[in-house]
């Protein structure tokens, strides 16, 4: 199983932007689906964007245009660009690791959009 670990979360104004990171450790990194997700409060946990093993991205509507996953093999890590961030961009965002229909998470950080 793959242990997961989330950095780069912090305070920022409207408009402004964040880079997370993902670091994986304990499995073959390549071979898995990895994603973030949010979740604010009083709200379920969502998708925020996904990118296949072989690269192919998926992204949630309300992020389209705005936020980019991209994943580095070599690294072990999986990115999750955020660019003209709203305050509805709250949330405590996860990275998580598929393979098999087997997740894993990471612990979680909190972005907080607001002037």
């Amino acid at each position: 199983q793959v242990q997961l670990v989330e950095s780069g979360g912090g305070l920022v104004q409207p408009g402004g932007s964040l880079r997370l990171s993902c670091a994986a450790s304990g499995s073959i990194f390549s071979a898995y689906n990895m994603g973030w997700y949010r979740q604010a409060p009083g709200k379920q946990r969502e998708l925020v964007a996904t990118i296949t093993n072989n690269g192919r991205t998926n992204y949630a509507d309300s992020v389209k245009d705005r936020f980019t996953i991209s994943r580095d093999n070599a690294k072990n890590t999986v990115w999750l660009q955020m660019n003209s961030l709203k305050p509805e961009d709250t949330a405590v965002y996860y990275c998580n690791a598929e393979r098999y229909s087997v997740r894993s998470w990471g612990q979680g950080t909190q972005v907080t959009v607001s002037s």
